[in-house]
């Protein structure tokens, strides 16, 4: 990391251009690399053992050195310092005769394409035809493809012969942040190494390497915001610090002024609306929000900086031993740390659902400071919610559930020692519910799925449930072999909804009750039987073989005597020919 700041370096502009921190300090060695020691690693051991690969596929996030690897291993594969070293290395202690040129993106050997611009099959047989020619000055050939996932289909399969099989002297880099959009065929070919998003104490230490480099005094608590605010992207970083030195003047940067610059709320403005708003002082926490907002603050941000305290304090909560986050300050962790010890996980995990959906809202609203306090506004009401696991009990043991507050009281003016956790109201006197459907049997569960017109529950009802016992809140059954097992849970959920009760409906083993589809086949098969037993009935059946009943019409057989003019003075039928007669 030491070597950022040491020659060599890439030849500076000579037309006295300004050129940004991002351009300036790039990494032209392996050692400037920072956050990426095990890829490091892994390319010094294959250079020493001469094990070099012939394509190298390099993914990550935004901003961590994809391309700029790429170009250290073009000159790597290229290095040449005459008299000394005239070998791919990759300890480079020198600018090389290639090396100025390679890093400027101006070497005739070393080609570097932007695959987002140039995605057709046509750019990629331009590289497989002048693959096969030999480099003009430097030791190897070097292809260095851009975002490679933007390439057609059509291109990607046009490059894995040459990928496979490459001529000695033609090396590929390959850089994407979309790992998952390159084929499979190009990825098995490569060897790849996924770039780490930077830790933030190695990033705040760049930074203020950089700012040493600079002649600029940064303040920790500044650094340590943009590090945050950059989740891990060093060219993101370095942008935002470029831009924090130009909002100071070029000489001081301050975390005020960062905030400033980037709309953020102040971080311990932040806590104490937090405080507020979850001891229900609605009034405090909107005031807060409108200082916020009036100091430059936006919306949408400041509701996100809240969801990370609610965060913070959770995870104070459930993992008070954790090593600190360098990018929070001290004095928030302490007040993370005191919320934690007093608000209930329940608590916060339900402000954590409200404040993200509160964020979307926000951010899609023509009124983002209105729906702000909105959302604000409904985190305190739900503060007074009880669990939901409370209420579903106290529902099944036929209990009233506590009522909300009205209003929320407003605590002690004298800080957070007044702090309202999570309360319950007093309980409302018991209301008469609503008579819900009454369900005495299990055919009347059938009916009552029939009436709301649930037709796949009425189907998986009647062929796949066996009843083992039934009762008003408990069904026990077993499911028919090959059936979906979720319909039990289906049912009680179903049932919870249409009848305004707990039900528990459980599967049990060894329940030998036929299925409502099977009583009812056998009712109907016993009802054939005895409809062919019926005299009539069963001459027609022995006269017209293969005939089955298939309805029954105007009355039991029994009761409808033939009238005899029908068949004339005969006790029977008359005798038919036999079909084979017949036809």
């Amino acid at each position: 990391m030491d070597g950022l700041f040491e020659d060599p370096a890439p030849p500076q502009p000579t037309n006295g251009a300004y050129r940004v921190l991002a351009r300036k300090y790039r990494p032209t060695r392996f050692e400037d690399l920072i956050g990426q020691e095990p890829m490091v690693r892994t390319l010094a051991n294959s250079f020493a053992a001469n094990r070099v690969h012939q394509a190298y596929i390099l993914t990550g996030v935004r901003g961590i050195g994809k391309t700029t690897t790429a170009r250290i291993l073009a000159r790597a594969f290229n290095y040449d310092l005459p008299g000394k070293i005239e070998k791919p290395s990759i300890d480079m202690p020198e600018m090389g005769r290639h090396c100025a040129a390679i890093l400027e993106s101006r070497h005739v050997d070393v080609i570097e394409m932007d695959a987002a611009s140039h995605t057709g099959i046509d750019d990629v047989r331009e590289i497989i035809e002048n693959a096969r020619y030999l480099p003009v000055s430097a030791r190897t050939k070097v292809y260095i493809v851009d975002e490679v996932h933007m390439l057609s289909k059509a291109a990607f399969n046009g490059l894995l012969k040459t990928l496979e099989e490459p001529p000695e002297h033609v090396k590929f880099l390959f850089a994407t942040t979309e790992i998952d959009k390159v084929p499979i065929t190009v990825r098995s070919r490569c060897l790849r190494f996924d770039l780490r998003r930077i830790e933030p104490p190695v990033l705040i230490q760049h930074l203020a390497k950089i700012c040493a480099a600079e002649g600029v005094a940064a303040a920790p608590e500044a650094l340590a915001l943009i590090a945050r605010v950059s989740e891990g992207s060093v060219r993101d970083s370095l942008s935002l610090l470029d831009q924090a030195i130009a909002h100071g003047a070029g000489a001081h940067v301050e975390a005020e002024d960062v905030r400033a610059m980037l709309g953020l709320a102040d971080h311990g403005m932040v806590a104490e609306m937090f405080g507020e708003v979850m001891a229900g002082d609605v009034e405090a926490a909107l005031a807060r929000l409108g200082a916020l907002h009036r100091a430059g603050a936006d919306p949408r941000e400041t509701l996100v900086e809240l969801a990370e305290f609610c965060h913070l304090t959770t995870r104070a909560k459930i993992a008070p031993g954790a090593p600190p986050d360098l990018t929070i300050s001290a004095p928030e962790r302490e007040k993370a740390a005191d919320f934690a010890k007093r608000l209930g996980l329940p608590a916060l995990t339900r402000a954590w659902q409200i404040l993200i959906k509160g964020i979307e809202e926000t951010r899609q609203s023509p009124r983002p400071q209105g729906s702000a306090e909105m959302t604000l506004l409904r985190l305190a009401c739900a503060i007074d919610m009880p669990p939901i696991e409370d209420v579903l009990k106290r529902l099944s043991d036929g209990g009233a559930v506590a009522a909300p507050r009205a209003q929320p009281p407003t605590p002690p003016r004298g800080g957070a020692q007044g702090l309202a956790i999570a309360s319950v109201g007093a309980p409302a006197p018991q209301a008469a519910k609503p008579a819900g459907p009454v369900l005495r049997n299990f055919q009347d569960v059938v009916a009552l799925a029939r009436e709301k017109r649930d037709v796949r529950l009425v189907q998986a009802l009647e062929q796949d449930v066996r009843i083992a016992s039934f009762e008003p809140g408990r069904i026990e059954c077993a499911i028919r072999e090959g059936a979906d097992k979720a319909v039990a849970q289906s049912l009680a959920k179903t049932l919870g909804e249409w009848t305004g009760e707990r039900w528990l409906v459980s599967v049990v083993a060894g329940a030998k009750a036929p299925t409502l589809r099977e009583v009812a086949d056998a009712k109907a098969a016993e009802k054939e039987e005895a409809l062919a037993a019926h005299p009539l009935v069963g001459a027609i059946l022995k006269r017209f073989p293969g005939a089955k009943i298939v309805a029954e019409r105007g009355g039991a057989p029994e009761a409808a005597e033939p009238p005899p003019d029908r068949y004339g003075a005969d006790d029977g039928p008359p005798d038919y020919p036999p079909p084979e007669e017949e036809y």
